[in-house]
């Protein structure tokens, strides 16, 4: 894939709700991205029956590059997983896709979002300080494929309902 800059791929970026038709792209994903990735049926599960669970994608030109998911219950929403695709890491797009789930998780009525990072991922947990989130505690032996410990990190939303959704 040739390598774009950053102005076209802002131009050509889109969010949208995500679809059945999309998860073969994101178990694609899933796949690069995860050592324990989630089954084409987990996802179809969020979708179908997961009265609480929202997923988005992150979309350049057509091609699903990105997406992640969370939770929403009462006022507190939980990113349950958030990935790009990896010809398209290194270029902030896990953050416009963080950004947008906390502006959609607000927007919903979310004041507060909660989310769960592998003690080892600094690069992650940077990211996620950068936007607010703080360490609030450990997940002893949260991850399935290792037993490694998770940090639980918490942000607070502004009140986006009545804000412009605009930064």
């Amino acid at each position: 894939m040739e390598q774009r800059q950053p102005h076209a791929i802002e131009n050509s970026l889109v969010f949208r709700s995500m679809t059945m038709e999309d998860i073969p792209f994101i178990v694609e994903i899933e796949q690069e991205a995860f050592t324990t990735p989630w089954t084409r049926g987990a996802f179809e599960n969020e979708l179908t029956n997961n009265q609480f669970a929202h997923y988005m994608i992150m979309d350049i030109d057509g091609e699903v590059a990105g997406y992640g998911g969370m939770w929403l219950i009462m006022e507190e929403a939980h990113v349950t997983n958030i990935a790009v695709k990896d010809t398209y890491r290194g270029r902030k797009l896990g953050e416009r896709l963080l950004r947008e789930l906390m502006k959609t998780s607000a927007f919903l009525g979310a004041i507060r979002i909660t989310l769960e990072v592998r003690t080892s991922n600094y690069v992650a947990q940077n990211l996620y300080e950068k936007l607010g989130f703080r360490s609030v505690g450990v997940r002893r032996g949260y991850y399935t494929d290792n037993r490694e410990d998770a940090v639980v990190m918490w942000a607070d939303l502004p009140n986006r309902r009545k804000d412009s959704l605009s930064d």
